[in-house]
């Protein structure tokens, strides 16, 4: 294949997962229309309602970048660049926010902890600042990555990015994240357990949110580790298609999923046999069965 079969071929492929992405992203914004209204604009809000608010629309703005840069639409490489740096921070800015979310509903799952919070908190910070070390090591400087316009016709050409680096920082980087992410699940799993052996000694059923809340922890703990092996891949210069459906999965999974699972414990709610779901989000308790002082108190904030 010579070098100009090369390069429409990964233009083909680029411009054929920006549709798809395009295409998931607007149709999963449709599919959760509705019930943003009925649980988010119709409702007292809460601080779940504000990191819902910016996991939802941060995101569609950033897989819409992500979809047409590149190719799609012709963009100046001076341009370029910058919106690549965008969408390299902007990963970064939306994983953290992410990992707010699981913390959050961490202090809830434990009645409501001040120094569970207190102690994710500070174990978070570190993360913020690698992230920001390493959006700054490897992606902001000239030396290790930049833009470069590719011609193909007179008429055709499109901007990628070059690599001046290896993949070994990022993949150094992904370590300590994912190990956060251990310690978020194994809580999580703690609590349930504890939550499992109490009810089974008053056989009660388990409390609904719990589960749902416990579950949604495991889910992102894999997608998140999906996300930063998957990000180290890319610096690897991995075959076109490959490259291609790697990407797809970035930039449209956790950006569906996250706030998916938000909306879905709301609507879950709200579908709930309880005498609580008229109350606003952050008064409303329900259990499944009775509720028990000394379980969790789960609110609907979560």
């Amino acid at each position: 294949m010579s070098r100009l079969e090369e390069s429409l071929y990964a233009l083909d492929w680029n411009n054929n997962i920006s549709v798809a992405i395009i295409t998931l992203i607007s149709y999963e914004y449709m599919l959760q229309f509705e019930k943003e209204v009925t649980f988010v604009w119709e409702r007292q809000w809460s601080v779940m309602t504000y990191l819902y608010l910016v996991v939802r629309y941060f995101g569609i703005v950033l897989a819409m970048i992500c979809a047409i840069w590149g190719g799609l639409f012709y963009i100046p490489e001076a341009v370029s660049y910058g919106m690549f740096l965008f969408m390299q921070w902007g990963f970064s800015v939306y994983f953290c926010l992410a990992e707010v979310i699981l913390i959050w509903r961490l202090y809830v799952l434990y009645n409501q902890s001040k120094l569970m919070l207190y102690v994710l908190l500070g174990l978070f910070l570190p993360i913020v600042a690698l992230y920001i070390t390493m959006d700054i090591y490897l992606w902001s400087r000239p030396s290790a990555i930049s833009v470069q316009e590719i011609m193909i016709t007179p008429d055709i050409k499109y901007c990628t990015p070059i690599f001046h680096i290896g993949p070994m920082p990022a993949i150094y980087a992904s370590i300590p994240v994912i190990c956060y992410d251990i310690l978020l699940v194994v809580l999580a799993i703690a609590v349930l357990r504890k939550h499992l052996k109490e009810r089974k000694e008053l056989e009660m059923k388990p409390n609904t949110y719990v589960l749902i809340i416990v579950r949604y922890h495991v889910i992102y703990f894999v997608l998140n580790l999906a996300s930063q092996i998957i990000m180290a891949m890319l610096w690897a210069h991995p075959p076109t298609v490959v490259l291609y459906l790697l990407l797809l999965y970035k930039d449209t999974a956790p950006l569906i999923i996250v706030p998916r699972l938000i909306i879905s414990i709301w609507d879950t709610h709200a579908n709930d046999n309880c005498v609580h779901v008229s109350t606003t989000f952050e008064e409303c308790v329900c259990w499944t069965s009775p509720p028990n002082l000394e379980q969790p108190k789960i609110d609907s904030c979560v």
